[in-house]
């Protein structure tokens, strides 16, 4: 009953017409010309290898194709057991006709000339698909494949992306994705931009998927975008030579982004998990690979988790990684099981992970096979294999074991083959549709700067050499101090230049409040990233002030009446020696880490005292880098600020000499004075502090000064509070508490003595008594005793 019972099953399911989800065909030349291009499938040149035929002989590449046939048949008789044989068998008699059920040295030649006569006849690529029912393929397509000259309707693009992930650092692939893309590949910026494009591009061709072979070693994780500014940069610059932890940062985030952008033009991104590339260097071209079970899922956890909207199909290389596979699908709306790959691609491993997933898994989550075939005319014996080994699970399974009935099977069955492909990848919709809401990527100004929303960001910007200097600084190592800052101090005299940044030039982003008015002049920048990243001027569409002007910026009172201050809660003091300094060079300023945004004016007041702020040019006679007496003066004027609660000294004042010269500290200490916030005036200004420590500052080397405000401790001795994680960009905050005192009294009477009398104990009968033997008036007269524990031995001698 069993083999006729699957026998039916599976006639039932050879019968339906199939779409082949990954596949290596060549859409351009998708079919065989002669039997060495099937015999050349790595399947059998490496079994051929296996049993002792060098390499050497299998790749002469001076051998003719029927020379090669017949270098083959001649040592494959030691692979006729193998399931890989019963396909060349199979195939050979259902597409050339061949009677036989062997091949060997005496038939080869014929069905050489029949298969070779067969192939070259119009029509047989179509008479291949029609007798392996098989409707359309998904192929692998490189990243600069051109998707032409073939139907993508029969042929499906599959973007495949292992160069973009594992090999960028190699020119060759950077000018490949250049030329394909149309994009110069300079930063983290144009590289997000250009791999937008070639998402862009396959999806306007009917591409379904993106594809990618994975490594057991490789974790996908996020990189922020500091993180990946340096790696990318690195990789441009190095190339291969780019440090081990540049590469690997690199991968991630060219994943991540994959990732991405898999979830913005809505394809399912295909995982096949597990290879270990070049095992075996010596073997043939395709036969060096293997898997390797040091790999787990659970590498992939926060990927799963960070796109849930994506679709993963996961293939892994070896069956003993597919009950971790069916758990992560079981668990996991967005992990489904897909095919039987490689290594597992035999009837064994097929019915035992087959019958696994259908038992656990949902239905609607399982993509029963796909043929992975290079040439056509594998795919009829590849999927007549998995329906057989379907039909087997289906019938002792579920017919006999479970009392469904046949067409119940059947129906499952068909889902697996065909219903979950179409669902799964979307067949039946149009995937350009899905291409109506994005815009083009070459016009998507948010890939090269992903952060950058209006209103357009003001740029703050220190000296960038001694020309900005007209007078020498302060002292060495001087910084502005004013409590309270979000980006800390300058270590250098005078107010941050508030410009545009230069074409090559790095700023920091102040993200003004939406009521603030910003006026944008000569390009945009955000914390961090280089103006370089930036946009063109020419590229920003939507800003509407044109650039007309590199002059900086200044600050000047609103004309709208600020609230007033004495109604606005004061900002606790903080007395000056316990402001501290860090000093920080230039480049520690780019940060992975976002800036964060200025606070909305209410709490301006509330923080800092500060007036509203509108942008207008400055003077130019007012460099806010000249300390002379006359344009010092005139860059005050028009650049006030009022702050809250800080600490207020006395200004030493220094002649245009001695700004220059290196002052003992004795000269610069300041008369301190604290102001409560209510005694603000509008108008008042932050203080320019010198700090005590002196270090020499070269124009090439700029310093800054980061201050973190400190709670005045009131004990000498505190106890270590519960400890929190501190917030990165908050001022360091340390808060004292009295541990209370405790007193000891020592008195010269003599300890009491105790009997076992006084403790109402008997010894047990083994002598002995302990602590937990004592009744409750016994124990609470011991408990103050030094001793805190007593063993009391009961026999004669004690």
């Amino acid at each position: 009953m069993s083999q006729e019972l699957r026998k039916r099953l599976f006639d039932q399911l050879d019968s339906l017409v199939l779409i082949d989800p990954h596949t290596h065909i060549e859409a351009t030349n998708p079919a065989s010309h002669t039997l060495a291009d099937i015999l050349g499938y790595h399947y059998y040149t490496e079994l051929a290898h296996s049993a002792g035929l060098a390499r050497e002989r299998i790749e002469d590449p001076l051998i003719t194709a029927k020379e090669k046939v017949q270098l083959l048949i001649e040592n494959l008789g030691p692979i006729e057991n193998t399931i890989q044989w019963s396909w060349f068998i199979e195939l050979s008699q259902k597409l050339f006709g061949h009677e036989a059920d062997f091949v060997d040295a005496s038939n080869w030649e014929t069905l050489y000339d029949s298969a070779e006569s067969q192939m070259g006849a119009p029509g047989y690529i179509d008479t291949v698909l029609e007798k392996s029912k098989l409707e359309a393929v998904f192929l692998t397509n490189d990243f600069d494949d051109a998707l032409e000259g073939f139907d993508t309707t029969k042929y499906i693009p599959c973007l495949r992306t292992d160069d973009l992930v594992f090999h960028l650092a190699k020119p060759a692939v950077r000018e490949r994705l250049e030329k394909a893309t149309q994009c110069s590949v300079t930063n983290v910026s144009t590289l997000r931009q250009a791999i937008a494009t070639l998402f862009y591009n396959f999806k306007s061709k009917n591409a379904r998927a993106c594809a990618i072979s994975l490594p057991p070693d490789f974790s996908p994780a996020p990189v922020s975008e500091g993180r990946a500014r340096t790696a990318i940069d690195a990789i441009l610059k190095d190339g291969t030579a780019a440090a081990e932890a540049h590469r690997k940062a690199a991968s991630s985030f060219v994943f991540w982004t994959l990732a991405d952008m898999c979830a913005q033009y809505k394809l399912p991104f295909d995982l096949m998990i597990g290879v270990n590339r070049a095992v075996y260097p010596a073997g043939v071209h395709q036969g060096r690979d293997l898997y390797d079970s040091r790999v787990s899922l659970i590498q992939y956890k926060e990927l799963f988790n960070s796109f849930p909207q994506v679709k993963f199909p996961v293939s892994v290389l070896a069956s003993v990684t597919n009950q971790e596979l069916v758990s992560y699908a079981w668990i996991f709306p967005n992990v489904i099981t897909s095919g039987h790959w490689w290594y597992s691609n035999t009837p064994t491993y097929i019915e035992h992970d087959l019958s696994a997933r259908l038992e656990a898994v949902p239905r609607t989550k399982q993509i029963g096979y796909y043929s992975d075939m290079y040439k056509l005319e594998f795919g009829l014996p590849k999927f007549a294999m998995y329906k057989r080994c379907l039909a087997k699970v289906l019938a002792e399974r579920y017919v006999i074991d479970r009392g469904w009935s046949e067409e119940r099977a059947v129906a499952l069955g068909t889902q697996l083959l065909r219903g979950n492909v179409e669902d799964i990848f979307r067949f039946g919709e149009d995937p350009a549709a899905d291409l109506e809401g994005i815009d083009p990527p070459w016009n998507d100004k948010s890939l090269v700067n992903p952060s950058l929303q209006p209103p357009e960001l003001l740029v703050v910007q220190p000296p960038q050499d001694e020309s900005d200097f007209p007078i020498a600084p302060l002292a060495a190592g001087a910084a502005i101090a004013t409590t309270g800052a979000a980006w800390g101090a300058a270590s250098f005299t005078g107010e941050p230049v508030m410009t545009p940044p230069a074409d090559d030039g790095e700023g920091f982003a102040l993200l003004p409040d939406d009521d603030v008015p910003v006026e944008q002049a000569g390009g945009i920048g955000n914390f961090g990233i280089p103006a370089a990243d930036q946009p063109s001027v020419d590229e920003q569409n939507w800003f509407n002030t044109p650039a007309e002007s590199n002059e900086p910026f200044s600050l000047t009172p609103s004309s709208e009446e600020f609230p007033a201050l004495d109604s606005v809660e004061a900002v606790p003091e903080t007395p000056l020696e316990e402001v501290q300094e860090a000093e920080f060079k230039l480049d520690d300023f780019t940060t992975e880490e976002p800036v964060a945004e200025l606070p909305p004016q209410e709490l301006m007041a509330e923080e800092f005292g500060a007036t509203e702020m509108s942008i207008e040019e400055a003077p130019a006679e007012a460099s806010p880098w000249n300390l002379d007496s006359s344009s010092d003066e005139a860059s005050r004027a028009t650049q006030p600020f009022s702050f809250g609660d800080f600490t207020k000294s006395d200004e030493v004042e220094l002649t245009p000499a001695e700004l220059g010269a290196e002052l003992s500290s004795e000269e610069l200490a300041p008369a301190e004075e604290t102001l409560e916030l209510t005694e603000m005036q509008l108008g008042d200004e932050p203080l320019m502090e010198a700090v005590e420590e002196e270090v020499p500052l070269a124009a090439d080397d700029m310093q800054f000064g980061m201050l973190e405000t400190v709670e005045e401790a009131e004990a000498p001795a505190p106890e270590p509070p519960a400890t929190e994680t501190p917030v990165d960009d908050e001022p360091l905050m340390l808060e004292a508490f009295e541990e209370p005192e405790v007193e000891l009294e020592i008195t010269e009477e003599p300890a009491e003595e105790l009997t076992l009398e006084d403790m109402n104990l008997e010894p047990a009968d083994d002598g002995e008594i302990s602590f937990e033997n004592l009744d409750d008036d016994s124990k609470s007269k011991n408990a103050g005793s030094s001793g805190g524990m007593f063993d009391f031995l009961g026999n004669d001698d004690k």
